[in-house]
C-alpha cells in the first residue's frame, strides 16, 4: 500500500505537466522519450543470466501493453481532452483491474466490485461537469489507455505471485525493454520527425516523466501490485484522480468546483475503508472453506 501511495503522489505531476508543457512536440516521439530513459534506468539491475525464457517473454509483453501501448493511447487524448477530463475519464480503471485479475486467477470476487464501483462514483462526483464536444473520441482513447495499464498490472500481479526466487528489481528491465520494442516501432514508422527538438525546460521534463515517474514510478506501482489484493489495487488507481487535479488546481490555477473535488475525495477514500471491511468479512466466513 505505501508503494502506491508514494507513486501516486509522483504521477500527480505528470498529467499536468503533459499538458502544459510537451504538446508542441510529435507524441510518438515523447513516448519513445521516456520509456528509453526508463529503460536505461534498468538495465544495470537486470539480471540477463539464469532468467527462464518464459518469464523474459511474459514481462516483455506485459510492459509492452501496461505502459507501450497505453502511452500511445494516452498521449493521443490529449489532442482532444483537457487535463481533468483525462482524470475523469480514468475512472473505469479499477473495473478492468479488478475483472481482469479475477479472470487471470480464474475466480470472482463481487465484493472488489462493490467498493470499485463506490471508488468509481468518487471519481465522477468530482467531474461530472464541463466534458468538451470531443468526448467520444477522447473517451475512447482513455478507455483502451485503461483497458491496457490495468490488463498490465493485473497480468504482472499474476505473473509475480506464481513466479519465485528473482529480487523483482532484477527482472524489472524486461518490463521496460518491451515498452520500448513498442514505442520504437511506433515512432520510426508514425512519428513526424519535425516535432522532435524539445526546449531545454522540456527535456527537463522529459527526463523526469522517465527516469521518475516511468523508471522508478512503474517499477514500485507493480511492486506494490504484488502486496495488495485486486480490491485496493484497483481503487487506488482512482486515487490518481484527486491527487493529479490538487496538482492542476494549485500549481496551474485551473478553475474547478472545490466541493465536488472535497465530496468525490471523501467518498474515494470511503470506498478503501469499505474495501478492508468487507474482504476481513470475506476471509473469516471463507476461513476453512474453498470460496
Amino acid at each position: 500500500m505505501f508503494y502506491l501511495i508514494v507513486v501516486t503522489i509522483l504521477w500527480a505531476f505528470s498529467f499536468s505537466l503533459i499538458g502544459e508543457y510537451l504538446m508542441g512536440l510529435d507524441k510518438y516521439f515523447l513516448v519513445f522519450v521516456r520509456i528509453a530513459l526508463a529503460a536505461a534506468l534498468f538495465i544495470p539491475f537486470t539480471k540477463f543470466k539464469g532468467v527462464p525464457l518464459s518469464l523474459q517473454f511474459q514481462l516483455l509483453l506485459i510492459g509492452s501493453v501496461q505502459i507501450g501501448i497505453m502511452y500511445l493511447f494516452l498521449y493521443h487524448s490529449y489532442s482532444f481532452l483537457s487535463v481533468p477530463e483525462i482524470l475523469l475519464f480514468t475512472i473505469f480503471t479499477p473495473f478492468y483491474v479488478t475483472l481482469i485479475y479475477d479472470i487471470l486467477a480464474k475466480r470472482f470476487h463481487s465484493l472488489y466490485l462493490i467498493s470499485a464501483a463506490i471508488a468509481v462514483l468518487g471519481a465522477f462526483i468530482i467531474r461530472y461537469d464541463n466534458v468538451s464536444n470531443e468526448f467520444l473520441t477522447g473517451f475512447l482513447l482513455i478507455q483502451a489507455a485503461n483497458i491496457c495499464f490495468a490488463a498490465g498490472q493485473s497480468a504482472y500481479k499474476y505473473v509475480i505471485e506464481k513466479r519465485h526466487g528473482f529480487e523483482q528489481k532484477e527482472i524489472f528491465g524486461y518490463f521496460h525493454f518491451g515498452a520500448l520494442i513498442v514505442t520504437s516501432l511506433a515512432f520510426f514508422a508514425f512519428g513526424d520527425f519535425e516535432k522532435t527538438t524539445p526546449s531545454s525546460l522540456q527535456w527537463l521534463i522529459l527526463a523526469w516523466l522517465g527516469l521518475a515517474a516511468s523508471g522508478v514510478g512503474y517499477f514500485l506501482w507493480n511492486k506494490g501490485a504484488t502486496m495488495v489484493d485486486a480490491g485496493v489495487l484497483g481503487i487506488m488507481n482512482n486515487a490518481l484522480i484527486p491527487a493529479g487535479l490538487i496538482v492542476n488546481i494549485a500549481i496551474w490555477g485551473k478553475v474547478e468546483n472545490y466541493a465536488t473535488l472535497t465530496v468525490g475525495t471523501i467518498v474515494i477514500l470511503f470506498s478503501l475503508w469499505l474495501h478492508a471491511k468487507l474482504i476481513k468479512r470475506y476471509k473469516s466466513t471463507c476461513q476453512g472453506k474453498t470460496c
